[in-house]
């Protein structure tokens, strides 16, 4: 099983929008199955993984924050022309009832038809997982699924919690994803 996953933390005293309380340091599965507290959570996180001023400002240096606390949480996020999400990939051998791992420092190597996946590189003995080029290809597709689904979700949950920046954060969040950005909802 391969999952994208967000890194959570929780949200101490975050209130500009309903959050899911969250595992801290742990990892959200982004799908189109999340409630829209989990939504709100992701795109929280979304949103502080690029809290920073933007280096392109006009005199070289930083683009100083809007005032009111939403334009200042959500400004790094709409000003980046890369934003990032702080997560990876989840692999679950599953076949096995056997471990899976976080995306931590994994690497995957292509042999002839098979692909390997190391849990931690770091490590002399760590785990493997192996996979037919196949059965990658097939887990890859439903990645992108859940992250499709995902997006989907997001751009709704915008819409009903931030109607004034819902078309620039749903495109901020696809692109965190490398996705393209929905076509507007109805």
């Amino acid at each position: 099983m391969m999952q994208p996953v967000l890194e959570t933390y929780t949200p101490d005293g975050f209130d500009l929008w309903p959050v899911a309380e969250v595992e801290s340091f742990g990892f959200l599965p982004l799908s189109g199955e999340l409630s829209p507290d989990e939504v709100g959570a992701a795109v929280m996180r979304i949103a502080d993984c690029n809290d920073v001023s933007a280096m392109d400002g006009p005199d070289g240096g930083h683009t100083p924050h809007p005032a009111g606390p939403l334009d200042s949480f959500l400004h790094g996020l709409l000003t980046l022309d890369d934003p990032i999400a702080s997560g990876g990939l989840r692999v679950i051998d599953d076949s096995t009832g056997g471990f899976g791992h976080d995306p931590v420092s994994p690497t995957a190597e292509r042999f002839g038809d098979t692909v390997r996946l190391t849990v931690n590189i770091e490590e002399n003995d760590s785990p493997v997982i192996e996979l037919g080029v196949p059965e990658l290809r097939h887990l890859l597709v439903g990645v992108e699924r859940d992250l499709t689904g995902f997006l989907a979700l997001a751009a709704e949950w915008s819409s009903a919690h931030l109607p004034d920046h819902c078309t620039a954060v749903t495109a901020a969040v696809a692109r965190s994803l490398d996705l393209p950005a929905p076509g507007p909802t109805a």
